[in-house]
């Protein structure tokens, strides 16, 4: 597993800029933290947390062009905002180009901006991770996601989904239907009244 997580390493060094690279380790090493603390497999979790932004640094108008070429659907948001596309893009990328063949892996890097209802451990890992890794921006909420990570790992994703949709309701930036459907899918799971929507 060693050997194969460096020389993924080395792969994504040279293709990531610099500031996108140390994310990407941030949230390895998050995922694995967080993969110990719940049961989740170690390795799965390092490669999924390694790969998951493995499109992010393409730019738009060639993600576009991938995805076409790829016949991978692109919705009218993720048109107006190709970054959105660096997750499906970038599971596609990692089985094709990384030779990843793990179902749950791919899972994870694909839902890992958006979610999705019924996320499995694995994509909730990276997904919290992605938000949480210690060189992320500190947002007012950061101390209490993260505890809430370790803890109860449902409430943790509900709390971001909840923070994330307050954000972009505040800045007026599309949403993608996914976000929405996976924070009301966590919404009635756990019981919560407010709302936000």
């Amino acid at each position: 597993m060693e050997r194969k997580i460096s020389k993924l390493r080395r792969r994504l060094k040279s293709e990531l800029d610099r500031e996108r690279y140390e994310h990407t380790l941030g949230v390895m090493y998050t995922s694995a933290a967080l993969a110990m603390c719940h049961g989740e497999d170690l390795e799965h979790a390092l490669l999924a947390g390694l790969l998951h932004d493995c499109a992010k640094c393409i730019p738009g108008d060639k993600k576009i062009k991938l995805c076409s070429k790829y016949h991978l659907s692109i919705s009218e948001i993720e048109r107006e905002n190709p970054s959105l596309l660096h997750a499906k893009l970038g599971a596609f990328l990692a089985a094709k180009k990384y030779h990843i063949k793990n179902k749950e892996i791919l899972d994870a890097i694909t839902s890992h901006t958006t979610g999705r209802p019924q996320m499995s451990l694995l994509e909730k890992i990276v997904y919290i991770a992605d938000y949480m890794e210690p060189g992320r921006e500190e947002l007012p909420d950061m101390p209490e996601v993260r505890r809430l990570a370790f803890h109860n790992i449902d409430e943790c994703l509900y709390r971001i989904l909840k923070d994330s949709l307050i954000y972009l309701n505040g800045k007026n930036i599309s949403i993608d239907p996914m976000t929405e459907k996976t924070y009301l899918y966590y919404k009635e799971k756990l019981g919560k009244q407010e709302e936000i929507l």
